[in-house]
């Protein structure tokens, strides 16, 4: 106990004399500009006279310093931009919970057996004896639907789940492929299955925002043709 304290008094009223020591809170670890010129003037200081440094010197070291701190901080800001993005993004593709996009590929899933598969065949020249199959996990052919004449451009398609003679058939994985015939030659026509987000994953290994569809299937965001039924 010091004698303000035996004395009663509240050394909160009186002058500190006891130099307070700062806590490091690791910014010293860092040279900043000050520094740098710190260090210069001493260097310009302690030179010696029959060898002075080189004024194309100084500005090169000058210029590497400045470029190196400019880099130092725009790493820091797009960091700090890249992760708002990335929030942002995530906060936009929550939105898309509960609703169908269109994706490249050509499986379809159905989740229930009133359930139907719908999408477009990216048609990008006209075709005769346009024809969409439908086929089951086993590679069997469950139902044909023939189109006809098509013109160029997407061809909506919706399949009721249904098979040729119209039985229901049970919910699970199909594979749609869609065939016409361009200039009297037989073609494939690639397809884009619609398909219903889940949820949504915010991955951390770079690869951004990821969507999980119905059937345990997860794809990109920017994979993501249509969002909607069109």
């Amino acid at each position: 106990m010091n004698v303000l304290e035996q004395q009663g008094l509240n050394r909160d009223l009186f002058w500190n004399t006891e130099p307070e020591v700062p806590i490091s809170d690791g910014t010293e670890q860092t040279l900043k500009q000050e520094d740098f010129f710190a260090l210069l003037t001493e260097q310009l200081a302690n030179q010696d006279p029959t060898k002075p440094v080189n004024n194309d010197q100084m500005v090169a070291q000058m210029t590497s310093f400045t470029t190196a701190d400019g880099i130092s901080q725009l790493n820091e800001q797009f960091s700090s931009f890249a992760a708002s993005m990335t929030s942002n993004q995530a906060l936009q593709a929550s939105s898309l919970i509960g609703q169908q996009v269109l994706v490249s590929g050509n499986i379809g899933y159905r989740e229930t057996s009133d359930s139907a598969i719908s999408g477009v065949i990216i048609n990008e020249q006209s075709t005769q004896n346009t024809e969409i199959n439908v086929y089951n996990t086993a590679g069997e052919l469950v139902r044909s639907m023939q189109v006809g004449t098509q013109p160029a451009g997407n061809i909506q398609f919706n399949w009721d789940g249904t098979d040729n003679d119209g039985n229901p058939l049970p919910p699970g994985d199909y594979a749609v492929q869609a065939q016409g015939d361009i200039f009297g030659e037989p073609s494939s026509l690639p397809t884009a299955i619609n398909r219903h987000v889940d949820s949504v994953s915010l991955t951390g290994s770079g690869q951004g925002v990821v969507l999980n569809l119905d059937g345990d299937v997860s794809i990109k965001l920017n994979d993501v043709i249509q969002i909607g039924n069109s």
